[in-house]
């Protein structure tokens, strides 16, 4: 099965991520909870009621921007904003209100009139955002939006969707644990199909029952720690090889005792040993 038993409620105002390795099964609930792929068990609705019934209605109020969205290489961004209002619907004097509203909005001003395919990756995935932004949603649906970005561009994209998550439900997928660590307020975690754990990340780090140690060591014992604990993090010091460590006792007489984070987390739930 691509989903096995998946369950999950999600509410207005709430930013849901969907964290997981690659071939988890993320993609494919998304694709399942913005209507493009029907499940062959179990339904899915809002407000009670199925999407797959309320079929255009449902399209109204849902935002999606997938992991590779398709574009007119040759439209410009504002022309390519118009065009996907027009598939939406929108009456052409709206459409442009809110058009010049987005571009400003996600950084686009100034390349409006920009052909798509001279823009960054960075650029284009803000103007996926702004065309799943068009009919000010109250689902937004953003699948692994940040793949593929330098950290400048990840960044902006993260303060922008913390920006538009007000007053709708956010489902975001990814397997960059640091683009949802500061703005989700529920985390679930998939794998092989699944959702192992759910629930804020102070409770998503609470069900993990051993500790996160730091230490340092010599540099040809590296390899050593490594096949004994799950080792998150490497720093070369002048004096050795600082670890972050995940254990249940402190692994060193000299190990201080972190913080435990939602990267750790991942380490643990989907890491190898």
């Amino acid at each position: 099965h691509a989903l096995d038993g998946v369950d999950l409620t999600g509410e207005k105002g709430e930013f849901v991520a969907i964290v997981g390795t690659s071939g988890s099964g993320k993609s494919t609930l998304l694709h399942m909870l913005g209507g493009l792929d029907r499940p062959t068990e179990g339904k899915v609705f809002v407000d009670g009621k199925d999407i797959f019934a309320l079929d255009g209605e449902y399209r109204r109020i849902l935002g999606y921007l997938p992991q590779e969205f398709g574009f007119y290489p040759e439209f410009s961004v504002h022309d390519y904003l118009m065009y996907i209002a027009s598939i939406k619907g929108m009456r052409i004097s709206i459409a442009r209100k809110r058009v010049t509203e987005l571009l400003r909005q996600v950084g686009l001003a100034k390349m409006q009139n920009r052909k798509m395919k001279k823009l960054s990756g960075g650029m284009k995935r803000r103007a996926g955002i702004a065309q799943a932004m068009l009919n000010n949603p109250k689902i937004l649906i953003l699948d692994e939006p940040t793949a593929g970005l330098d950290p400048n561009e990840r960044i902006r994209f993260r303060n922008l969707i913390s920006e538009l998550s007000q007053d709708r439900l956010v489902l975001l997928s990814t397997h960059i644990v640091s683009d949802i660590e500061y703005i989700a307020n529920q985390v679930l975690l998939m794998k092989d199909g699944k959702i192992s754990h759910s629930g804020t990340q102070e409770e998503i780090i609470q069900s993990v029952p051993v500790k996160v140690w730091s230490c340092v060591v010599a540099n040809n014992e590296v390899e050593m720690w490594q096949k004994q604990f799950k080792v998150s993090n490497m720093k070369t010091l002048s004096d050795g090889i600082e670890l972050r460590i995940l254990s249940e006792k402190s692994p060193h007489y000299n190990a201080k005792e972190e913080t435990m984070t939602l990267e750790d987390i991942f380490l643990y739930y989907f890491g190898e040993k």
